[in-house]
């Protein structure tokens, strides 16, 4: 786990200095090492964090004379032994023990294909020195980042976040209007390839792109999941859905074991990180560290769920951790949660996941949590609404998750910004009616998916446990558990108020007050019920300079939510003053450092 960055010039030689200032960026990404390297129009930077193989030999940038490949990555291959082992088989000899250099063989013996080999989280650049190509490539499910920057006609620059990008230069930072509807409508997501900033693009999920020398590229999506029932296990019942999904949630887990370095979870305790801490126990895991935190309660909302986690940790005898934040110490941090934001984002547990990871890091430095499986198994409420509202469901979606009809945008955002049409709506339109979903709960699980899931809790997770150099893992988005759960009937994922068939496994490897307990979130009950010096904070942002003259919003619609903070929320219970407050503060903050 790590953190890159690199230019591809067209014509001419690469500027490394520039590279390596981008790379400086990172650091935080990358503690524990730092490289370089620069031959002709290529230039690349790395910053390390030390999971596998500890040692020099699996520095980066990594360089294979003999096969004459360089690549700098940032992920983990969990099954880089089984893939080393082939390609041993192959005539191929080793100088590290890294997943690296594995993926270096990889390339070499079966091209840019090989990732459909690759059972990880991954995202790299890989220079062929002899031709100067470069290829780009992110993992299936954007669990990794890829941001890019290109100038046509001079040079394509790349790295792990948009701030590395601007550190190099030369960006436009103008706010995209179609991203930035985008953002207001739906929670903050921004659908890949755009982001907030119309100079700074993001490589898809599940994609590799091809750059030759001279500019010229070529992109291809190389897995798509189907959202339709397998014919092959028609005949299958419930139970024999439950064995086989909880067999590949069993070998997601211990995949995610691997490292030269301990590994801890990060202990919710709802049903989806309690799991994680059952099979691990179940598959002979010994003083297991986990890690919960919790908050203050704020306008009667509760700020923890620690009687929760402590029932998991003791059934199992985890060695446990409860982090306790008082509301004095989260206000400082929110700056630095925010600047550690590769995108704005308003979920209020985020900077819960940045004091968590702070703290978890002391003691560690690769957790696996359980984010993914609501997405996954269908665990949240509008999935049931969807499935019975017939059709597409694309109405009941729309109803049940758009923070703001086109109505109310165009209240909202000022005349400049504000696209011609409704570009939200289209996109998810278009997504909805796409081929390879076969029913209404198929076509909103994907949309959530391979959208929302992945612009959301996953960059979040990666952006804030990335911020301590901290490696986070996932296993409910393992692509084999992932392939089986999706093509499973829906009712199996729907029943039990949804998650029905995780609540079934867990019945037989949990306490029943764990299960059967109501559905519970990351609470921050501070940014969810904004006043005092948080209100403060939203104003002096709101109604500063910087807003002024960046005029996003229409001030009559921003002054009547600072007047009524708490009154105006999202249908998913979001609070837009903190949504248009929290853009203009990551703003102001990547803008100005």
């Amino acid at each position: 786990m790590c953190g890159f960055a690199g230019e591809v010039r067209h014509g001419g030689r690469a500027d490394l200095q520039t590279v390596e200032r981008m790379a400086a960026v990172l650091a935080p990404r990358g503690p524990d090492g730092d490289g370089s390297w620069s031959e002709g129009g290529v230039a690349l930077a790395h910053r390390r964090l030390t999971i596998i193989d500890l040692s020099e030999t699996g520095a980066q940038p990594m360089v294979d004379d003999e096969l004459g490949l360089v690549i700098v990555f940032n992920g983990c291959i969990y099954n880089y032994k089984e893939l080393r082992a082939e390609l041993e088989g192959h005539g191929y000899e080793f100088f590290s023990t890294s997943d690296t250099e594995v993926m270096l063989k990889a390339f070499h013996r079966w091209g840019p294909d090989f990732v459909t080999r690759l059972k990880g989280m991954f995202a790299f650049a890989l220079v062929d020195r002899q031709s100067q190509r470069v290829m780009l490539a992110r993992d299936r499910l954007g669990i990794k980042p890829m941001y890019l920057a290109d100038f046509p006609g001079e040079m394509m620059r790349f790295a792990s976040t948009p701030q590395a990008l601007l550190a190099g230069g030369g960006i436009d930072t103008r706010v995209d209007a179609e991203a930035l509807h985008h953002y207001m409508s739906w929670h903050a997501v921004v659908p890949a390839p755009k982001t907030i900033l119309s100079g700074v693009q993001k490589l898809l999920p599940a994609t590799y792109v091809m750059i030759d020398p001279d500019g010229t590229s070529v992109q291809t999506r190389y897995w798509w999941p189907e959202f339709s029932r397998d014919s092959a296990r028609q005949g299958w019942e419930p139970n024999g859905w439950r064995v086989a999904i909880e067999a590949a949630l069993r070998e997601a887990v211990e995949r995610r074991m691997v490292a030269d370095v301990p590994v801890g979870v990060l202990l919710s305790g709802g049903l989806d990180s309690s799991l994680i801490v059952a099979l691990l126990a179940e598959a002979g895991q010994r003083d297991l560290k986990t890690f919960s935190i919790g908050f203050e309660d704020v306008g009667g909302r509760e700020g923890d769920e620690f009687q929760y986690s402590d029932i998991v940790a003791q059934h199992f005898g985890t060695d446990h951790q409860r982090i306790h934040i008082s509301n004095d110490r989260m206000l400082p941090s929110l700056g630095n949660a925010i600047r550690a934001m590769s995108e704005p984002m308003t979920s209020h547990d985020v900077v819960a996941f940045y004091l968590l990871c702070e703290e978890v890091r002391e003691q560690v430095k690769v957790v696996q949590t359980g984010q993914g499986a609501d997405e996954v198994f269908a665990g949240y409420h509008w999935y049931e609404t969807v499935a019975e509202a017939g059709g597409t469901g694309l109405f009941s979606y729309v109803d049940a998750v758009f923070d703001r009809s086109q109505e109310e945008m165009e209240q909202a955002v000022s005349s400049d910004y504000l696209p011609h049409g409704d570009p939200s709506r289209q996109f998810v339109d278009l997504h909805f009616n796409r081929d390879g979903a076969e029913e209404a709960v198929d076509r909103a699980l994907r949309m959530d998916i391979e959208v929302s899931l992945i612009e959301d809790p996953v960059k979040r997770l990666d952006n804030m446990s990335m911020a301590w150099g901290l490696e986070a893992r996932v296993p409910f988005l393992d692509h084999d558990l992932l392939e089986l759960a999706i093509a499973s009937p829906p009712e199996l994922r729907l029943g039990q108020g949804g998650k029905g068939i995780l609540k079934d496994i867990g019945r037989r490897l949990l306490p029943a007050d764990v299960v059967d307990r109501p559905k519970g979130y990351f609470p921050v009950p501070a940014l969810s019920h904004v006043e005092g010096e948080y209100l403060d904070m939203l104003r002096e942002a709101l109604l500063s300079d910087a807003a002024r003259d960046r005029s996003l919003f229409r001030p009559d619609y921003v002054r009547s939510h600072i007047d009524a903070p708490n009154e105006d929320l999202t249908p998913l219970d979001g609070n837009k003053l903190w949504q248009m407050g929290l853009l203009e503060l990551w703003l102001q903050e990547t803008l100005l450092h």
